[in-house]
This record gives C-alpha cells, structure tokens and sequence, in this order.
C-alpha cells in the first residue's frame, strides 16, 4: 500500500494547494452572502482594505492608464489612420485593452499594493499569536479577515480597471490630437470604443476585475492562514505573490475562454 501511495505523492502534493484554494474560496464565498458574516470588525476590516487598496492603487492605476494609452490607443490612432483603417481600431481596443490587458494589469497592481499587505500582515499577526486569541475567543479569523479582503478588493479591482481604461483612452486620443492629428476628438477614443462594446464585453470586463481582485484577497489570505505552523514573512511573500499572479493570470484566460 505505500508503494501504490507513493506513486501519487508528487501529484497530491502539487494539487493540493489548488484544491485547498479553491475549496477555501467557494467556503468564504458562500459565507459573504450571509447577513451574520458581516459584523463590525468585519465591516471595520472591509472599509479599511478598501480605503488602503483604492489610496495605494489610485496613482498606480493612472500610471498604468498613461503608458497602455500612449503604447496601445495612441499607436493604434496613427497606425490605422496611415493604412485608413481607423474605422476598425475600436474593436481591437475593445477586444485587447479592455478585455485582456486592463483586468491582468489591475490585477497585479491590487497584488502588489495591496495583496502582498495582506500577507505580511497577517503572517505576522499569526506569528504574534493573534490569530490563536481570536480561536480561543471564539472568532473565525477566515470571517474577520478573509472575506473582507477578498470583497474590499473585488471592488478595489473594479473602481480600478475602470479609471486605468479610461485613462488610457483619453490619453491617447489627447496625444494624437496635440502632435496635430486634427482627425481625433480629444473623447474620440472613448466613445468610439464604448460604441463598440457589446453585451458579451459588458460582462466580461467586469467579471475579470472583480474576480481577479477577489482572488487576490483569497490567495494572500490562505497564504498567511494555511499550513500547520506560522512562517515568517519572508518565505510567505514570495509564495504568495506568485499564487497571486497565477490567479490572477489563469482566471482571466478562463474568462476569456469560456467567453
């Protein structure tokens, strides 16, 4: 019996995490959408997270904005507008900024800014003994910090990618129109790009910014919380970070796919 256990060692091992993530999201999932989870220290949790990510991740998210506005729209604008195909960039902008690029870039900067936190805050509250004095006070710490960051960030996610995309549409156009190409609005590109996003888009962009900012939460709250014995915060931050970008990055082409 343990040679044949043996033969799926290494594949146990490898799917655990997986399993352990997934079953860990579908439990506090299911716990968000009931009225008791959200008592006050999970409220008080929930606006502080949300207040940190959206103050760490503003500026970020314009920075983001300016550079796939130069790279992306503005390259775009005077690329097609050579060959005479400006009538066709709309779509593409719609099909690659704003459906793959914005939700991953997002994604990883509520990781950086505000998932890694996460982490290190609560490994060392962990490591502190906090964590044991909420068990013994009888008080879920997966309640009082999981969920509120998994929620705080969906949303931070969300309010996010949509200054990052519309920074980056009037960037660009604001370009193409200050180096004296009088054929673009100074909004030409918003609106061009709003009229061409269909019913499948309006989902799909949403669905990405909010999961992938709940799977940040997630990822760095069962990081910190798992395993048998506390870790210090420099073996916790490199796992976490890159369970966070795969999150991130596979949850995004999941999307894509079944869209």
């Amino acid at each position: 019996m343990r040679s044949l256990a043996a033969i799926g060692r290494g594949a146990r091992r490898r799917a655990r995490v997986a399993l352990g993530l997934i079953g860990f999201a579908a439990w506090v999932f299911a716990r968000c959408l009931r009225p008791d989870t959200w008592g006050r220290p999970a409220r008080a949790e929930f606006f502080r997270r949300l207040n940190q990510s959206l103050a760490g991740g503003f500026y970020g998210a314009v920075v983001l904005g300016l550079a796939a506005g130069f790279g992306v729209v503005f390259q775009g604008l005077y690329w097609f507008g050579q060959v005479g195909q400006r009538g066709l960039l709309a779509g593409l902008l719609v099909s690659v900024l704003m459906r793959e690029l914005v939700p991953v870039l997002v994604g990883l900067l509520v990781l950086g800014r505000s998932g890694t936190v996460t982490i290190a805050e609560l490994g060392a509250t962990r490591a502190a003994g906090g964590l044991r004095a909420l068990q013994l006070a009888g008080v879920d710490p997966a309640l009082v910090f999981a969920a509120p960051a998994a929620a705080a960030y969906a949303l931070a996610a969300f309010t996010l990618g949509v200054i990052c995309l519309a920074t980056s549409l009037v960037f660009g156009s604001l370009v193409a129109f200050s180096l004296g190409d009088r054929s673009v609005a100074l909004l030409g590109a918003l609106d061009d790009t709003l009229r061409a996003v269909g019913p499948r888009d309006a989902v799909i962009f949403p669905a990405k910014l909010l999961l992938g900012g709940g799977l940040v939460g997630l990822t760095a709250a069962y990081t910190a919380l798992s395993g048998a014995e506390p870790r210090a915060t420099a073996q916790l931050l490199p796992v976490g970070f890159v369970r966070g970008v795969l999150a991130v990055i596979l949850s995004s082409v999941a999307l894509s796919l079944a869209a």
